[in-house]
């Protein structure tokens, strides 16, 4: 089996750190107990080996022997085809988690992630494009509510899809954005408090800091 490699920024700024994607990563193989390692490149100077890796220069990406696979949730379905404790081995089961996987990118994440930029930026005006997004993530959470009242997990048991899902969740959480919606605040918690995450966010957290 090839040498899995995880690669991240050395540093981040405080403000989002325990939010940067490669968490995701991080908790899959901690999820899955795959052996992988950490590398670093750096936060101020994206150079030409980062773009060819990441071409927006972001992170994370994984490389798996030859193969270098950028965006977090295309690494997450890489991962469930190593392992069954990631996305199920039964066929229907199987299809419900990838389509609750891209229902965490493109339905769920696509609201969540602009209302959270203004949120981070501390912009409360009201303005008709800021109701227009408030709007739109509250229809989510309103689809997702009504999901998560009746299930623990996304599918039959626990995969990538809620790895996803509670980390996409749990932004809209750290700024009270769940607090009209039980359901979708009860499975962030229970998500989050699994082993792999707490490893997962402590090693990031860790990580970020020895950039200080």
């Amino acid at each position: 089996m090839a040498e899995l490699v995880l690669t991240t920024f050395d540093w981040v700024p405080e403000l989002p750190r325990g939010y940067v994607r490669d968490l995701r990563v991080r908790w899959a193989l901690e999820e899955a107990e795959l052996p992988y390692r950490v590398n670093s490149v750096s936060f101020r100077d994206r150079g030409d080996d980062h773009f060819s890796h990441q071409p927006f220069g972001q992170v994370p990406w994984l490389s798996d022997g030859d193969l270098s696979i950028f965006e977090s949730g295309a690494i997450l379905l890489h991962l469930g085809e190593r392992s069954d404790k990631l996305i199920m081995t039964d066929p229907r089961v199987r299809s419900e988690v990838i389509e609750w996987l891209f229902a965490a990118l493109n339905s769920v994440e696509a609201a969540s992630l602009p209302w959270s930029l203004f949120k981070f930026s501390g912009d409360d005006t009201e303005t008709p494009g800021r109701t227009h997004l408030d709007g739109f993530l509250q229809a989510r959470l309103q689809r997702m509510e009504a999901v998560l009242k009746g299930r623990k997990w996304l599918a039959e048991s626990f995969s990538v899809a809620d790895i996803l899902m509670a980390d996409v969740l749990r932004l809209v959480d750290r700024f009270d954005g769940l607090a009209d919606y039980p359901a979708c605040s009860n499975y962030v918690a229970r998500t989050t408090a699994r082993p792999g995450f707490l490893k997962a966010y402590k090693d990031q957290m860790e990580h970020f800091a020895a950039g200080d």
